[in-house]
């Protein structure tokens, strides 16, 4: 039995092996920053939504404390005018306002939060693809100089006398002047 888990581990680590040759580590990298990519827009757009989101519970927030302004002014008509069957109703619907309104606070605590996390991955994600991009560039730039060796064979320079007359007269004038 043992030998049998042996000969199977050995199996299962020469295919590995294998697979690995066969995987090229400059598409893998291509395809983890696409990944990368894909992912940091979907998290900038989720931040635009919450944003969103956010800007919309504010403006409620904003009708809700109108509202509690105005049932303020007309709670103070009522009373003042001994009219305290309608200032119970008006006073269920301030309470009901109010309720709403600490509702809408704590969304918008919940979403003020989620949005800081987001925007905290979101720029240690933009640290992370940019370092990614940078290697793939490195990796592009490294494969373009060893395939320009490979392919380009080095050729002996070709002097001509021309070039060797006027290289000399430029060293006799050299030494001339010193």
């Amino acid at each position: 039995m043992a030998l049998i888990n042996r000969v199977s581990r050995l199996f299962r680590a020469d295919m590995h092996a294998v697979l690995d040759r066969i995987e090229e580590p400059d598409l893998l990298l291509k395809q983890a920053i696409r990944e990368m990519e894909a992912a940091h827009a979907e998290d900038e757009q989720r931040n635009k939504l919450l944003k969103h989101e956010l800007s919309q519970l504010e403006s409620r927030q904003q009708v809700c404390q109108k509202k509690l302004d105005a049932m303020e002014v007309e709670l103070d008509i009522c009373f003042h005018s001994e009219e305290e069957a309608l200032a119970r109703k008006l006073i269920r619907r301030k309470l009901e306002t109010e309720q709403l309104s600490e509702q809408l606070e704590a969304r918008q605590h919940s979403l003020h939060q989620k949005v800081s996390e987001l925007a905290q991955r979101l720029q240690e994600n933009r640290i992370q693809l940019e370092s990614m991009r940078q290697k793939s560039q490195l990796l592009d730039e490294n494969q373009q100089d060893f395939s320009s060796k490979d392919y380009q064979e080095i050729s002996t320079p070709t002097i001509q006398d021309a070039d060797i007359e006027i290289a000399f007269l430029r060293e006799k004038q050299k030494r001339s002047r010193s």
